[in-house]
């Protein structure tokens, strides 16, 4: 355990505990906010009123000056859960007051600790401050009635050693994130997720997270990509959305979670220690389905022509590809056939 020590500070304290780094500890996310959209997934500054609605639970937030605070900007959020949660964990009752190192918490995130570091993360702490947030969303069996920011207030601290030299900072938590905390609405992360750079892939992962439980219960949770659009935060159209899904499905590099999107535009989520079996069955399945689409579409002429305009090209594959396309076009088709012909030819390999 590596215990990090701050100078003292300029002006009296009022009740508040320092967050030591530790080396093992676990991270921790709230569960509203990996259930709901909180967070803007734009890296540039993003000064629209974001509004969201599922069910019963509703969200908006109003930006600074600043904007409004990124999944990035998060980072902070999360450091300061952890440490509570470790207090709570060993029986004490910490207060909302944390008295923080900028450079405990660029270690522990995984982020370099140079002069651009600390100037990003003090943006990061003005935009989480400075966002306006009402939400009918319960923590700890409370609603937040009025509107309130993430981060009460912070104020940094300086060292008495160097003139204008900021060590650290001292931040009071909204009630609303605390209750979660003590309510321990929350749940350990990996610490790879440091490592994500992609907003929306960060954003994937929480969602994957947060729904876990499922894929141990049936083996895989499964959602609508558009719900998983309005889910995520995404603010571009379905088929930009479809289009990054495709990318990670792709690659599934985010930690824990493999993403396969069906030909119904089903997202499928299943833990990566479970699915080498699962992946080649669900793969199987996929090729069922598009081989029951492509011979009800089509005659056993048609698809023969297909394959020969195709050349080496998988006709399943570009029959996938072209009926994606056209649903994102919203085209309507006077000549099915004549069109995957063409679409062959135009991929032939």
């Amino acid at each position: 355990m590596t215990v990090t020590h701050l100078a003292p500070v300029k002006y009296n304290q009022g009740d508040f505990f320092t967050a030591n780094i530790f080396d093992s500890l676990p991270f921790k996310d709230d569960m509203a906010g990996m259930e709901h959209p909180l967070f803007t997934l734009s890296k540039k500054p993003d000064m629209r009123i974001l509004r969201y609605e599922n069910g019963n639970a509703s969200i908006e937030m109003q930006p600074s000056a600043f904007g409004l605070p990124s999944i990035m900007d998060k980072d902070v959020l999360l450091y300061c859960a952890s440490v509570v949660m470790e207090k709570i964990n060993q029986g004490e009752c910490p207060p909302k007051t944390i008295r923080l190192s900028l450079h405990d918490v660029l270690v522990a995130t995984g982020r370099e600790t140079n002069g651009k570091s600390y100037d990003i993360i003090k943006r990061s702490l003005n935009r989480l401050a400075g966002c306006l947030l009402k939400t009918s969303i319960k923590t700890g069996r409370t609603e937040q009635g009025k509107a309130f920011h993430l981060l009460e207030s912070f104020e940094y601290l300086e060292s008495v050693k160097v003139k204008r030299r900021i060590i650290g900072v001292e931040i009071t938590l909204s009630d609303w994130f605390y209750n979660s905390l003590i309510a321990k609405e929350v749940l350990t992360i990996n610490r790879d997720y440091f490592d994500i750079r992609s907003p929306l892939e960060r954003r994937i992962y929480e969602i994957a997270r947060k729904h876990e439980k499922h894929m141990k219960k049936s083996g895989s949770w499964s959602i609508s990509a558009e719900n998983l659009r309005l889910k995520s935060g995404y603010a571009a159209g379905l088929k930009y959305f479809t289009r990054s899904i495709k990318k990670l499905c792709a690659s599934n590099h985010i930690p824990d979670y493999l993403l396969f999107l069906d030909a119904k535009n089903i997202v499928h989520f299943k833990l990566k220690n479970n699915a080498a079996q699962e992946d080649a069955e669900t793969e199987h399945q996929y090729q069922l389905e598009l081989d029951t689409e492509i011979t009800h579409a089509l005659s056993e002429a048609d698809i023969a022509k297909a394959k020969k305009a195709a050349g080496r090209a998988d006709i399943y594959g570009l029959w996938s590809d072209f009926r994606q396309y056209n649903m994102d076009a919203n085209k309507q088709l006077d000549n099915v056939t004549a069109a995957f012909i063409g679409w062959c030819k135009s991929k032939r390999m």
